[in-house]
């Protein structure tokens, strides 16, 4: 055995030893084998290859593949999330008397084309001098005033903009009622779940839909300290990026009742806007003006006058005022 064949075969063995299958660390030569793989001054001279170049001297592993494991679960970390998607059934929804594009010439769009120009008019126009004025929070004195219904309404006229996208978020997180008008599951994960995992981004709980411009967000899992959740610094987080990052869309907040649960009033101080839904010949005027005082930190506050019969129809409308 030459010189050279002998120098090979004691780099190689020295390399062995720095392998190891469970972690796939990659060989390491030593110093000796360093030294002795360093094309001498006489080799330089006469143009010799240096030996890992010459044919049948292979002197380091040169692809090591790290364990199938490690593999794994680099691909699982990277693999990119799929946003979820839904068909919504439009004409179960025209049956519910829910604006949609397919019956644009009914008296529901029209009454809600009424009471969505002011706040897209507030939202982007610059003099308006409101801050986060696309953050619109629908919601009510007491329960079964419809203000699920107008946040639907709302959110399925606004897609029929041009100029506009609109994102429908269940911030009623202790009695969501939008997945079953919509016709997903509410174990979708959604608001709350943002709030407590730093590891999920907005991103990651948006359920596009077939409504072009419409996209969801769920009210997500339920938990006992919701009040808290949607007061904190990590709310706080969210709303900024959802009132900032898209300048064209309107953010729909269907909330709680505001005089039955704290969690509205938690989420009322960080809206641009506030439309309050009052149902005809049942609300009373001093409930409305107990709702109102705990709204009243917020400089624009709308009200939709829900359910009154008209004298061109005998259905219920709602009332913009």
């Amino acid at each position: 055995m030459s010189l050279i064949e002998r120098a090979a075969d004691k780099l190689t063995k020295s390399n062995a030893r720095y392998y190891s299958p469970d972690t796939g660390r990659i060989p390491q030569p030593s110093e000796e084998a360093l030294r002795m793989n360093s094309p001498s001054p006489a080799a330089s001279v006469r143009g010799d290859a240096p030996i890992h170049d010459r044919p049948g001297h292979q002197m380091f592993v040169a692809k090591t593949e790290r364990p199938d494991s490690l593999h794994n679960t680099k691909a699982t970390k990277n693999t990119k999330k799929t946003t979820k998607k839904i068909a919504i059934d439009l004409e179960n929804l025209h049956h519910q008397g829910i604006v949609t594009l397919n019956h644009t010439k009914s008296a529901m769009a029209e009454q809600f084309r009424l009471i969505k120009r002011p706040l897209l008019s507030n939202a982007f126009n610059p003099m308006s001098g409101l801050k986060n004025g696309n953050l619109i929070m629908v919601t009510s004195s007491l329960a079964g005033e419809g203000k699920s219904f107008c946040s639907i309404n709302l959110a399925m006229s606004i897609a029929m903009e041009m100029d506009h996208r609109v994102l429908l978020v269940d911030a009623d997180v202790a009695r969501p009622s939008i997945p079953k008008t919509l016709g997903f599951s509410k174990e979708e994960p959604g608001l709350l779940d943002i709030i407590l995992d730093p590891e999920l981004g907005i991103a990651d709980v948006m359920i596009k839909t077939n409504v072009e411009k419409l996209t969801l967000i769920p009210a997500g899992t339920r938990h006992t300290h919701s009040t808290e959740l949607l007061a904190s610094q990590n709310m706080g987080t969210i709303l900024q990026e959802l009132a900032q990052r898209y300048h064209d869309r309107i953010v729909i907040f269907d909330s709680p009742p505001l005089l039955l649960t704290s969690e509205s009033r938690a989420l009322a101080c960080q809206m641009g806007q506030i439309v309050l839904v009052v149902e005809a010949e049942r609300t009373t005027q001093q409930t409305v003006k107990d709702a109102l005082q705990q709204i009243e930190a917020c400089d624009v506050v709308n009200l939709i006058y829900n359910k009154a019969r008209t004298q061109s129809s005998a259905g219920y409308y709602g009332y913009y005022y």
